[in-house]
């Protein structure tokens, strides 16, 4: 059963169309990447799914689980299950972690390890990888139908991209909460092992495969670029 469809979207930042008619669909528990280089376009997509206002939807619709939520507000969406995990979350003085979570959790809090952020202010002195726990831990706690990951394993190391893909599949893919991860680098499609991945290049998706092995091979071994032309990957659309 379709959860999100996506369909013809254009999306203007500070009145420059970056995202450039952009079509697809997500069912219930699936996990779709979405994989391309920096400036593709690809967080744009995902902070307007979200509902984010700076990103300016000009043309198309958002439909989820049979609703138009295209011009609701980020608030609303959330309410429906709309969860995004933010690539550069803010740092927020007087605020601590737990008191966060609990407050917006809707079950018992799991920490996954990293139970000595509870005591710290939010995103205060964080590393790089524990921002991307406090985003995930957050999403999480909120119970979505739909969970948004923007660059979720940037900037991390082999073993902490391993331990955040070992999370999301656990506790969202096996879970049947829909997911879409936002990547540039592919690594972490090893240990989520998605049902599909979409490449985008220029705004616009270019290719869409369940293959996600050939497709990371490709990446890998020829770049982006190659993607403009591959036909090798058990296309279903482009």
């Amino acid at each position: 059963m379709v959860l999100l469809k996506v369909e013809g979207l254009k999306v203007e930042v500070e009145k420059k169309q970056i995202v450039n008619g952009v079509s697809f669909s997500l069912e219930r528990g699936e996990n779709l990447v979405i994989l391309g280089p920096n400036a593709s376009g690809k967080s744009s997509l995902a902070n307007a799914i979200a509902g984010l206002p700076q990103y300016k939807i000009k043309e198309g619709r958002i439909i989820f689980n049979g609703i138009d939520v295209t011009y609701f507000s980020p608030e609303k969406r959330v309410k429906l299950g709309i969860v995004l995990a933010f690539q550069h979350p803010p740092a927020i003085r007087g605020v601590k972690f737990s008191s966060l979570l609990e407050k917006i959790s809707k079950k018992r809090v799991n920490y996954f390890g990293f139970d000595y952020l509870k005591d710290r202010e939010l995103n205060v002195g964080f590393s790089g990888g524990e921002k991307k726990i406090s985003e995930l831990l957050q999403v999480l706690s909120l119970s979505p139908k739909l969970a948004i990951l923007d660059e979720i394993d940037s900037g991390l190391d082999m073993k902490m991209v391993e331990r955040i893909g070992e999370i999301v599949r656990e506790n969202l893919t096996e879970k049947n909460v829909a997911t879409i991860l936002i990547t540039h680098r592919g690594d972490i499609l090893k240990t989520v092992k998605p049902d599909k991945v979409a490449v985008m290049l220029e705004g616009r998706i270019v290719c869409v495969s369940k293959n996600w092995k050939k497709i990371l091979e490709v990446v890998k071994k020829y770049g982006y670029e190659k993607c403009k032309e591959c036909r090798e990957c058990e296309l279903l659309s482009s």
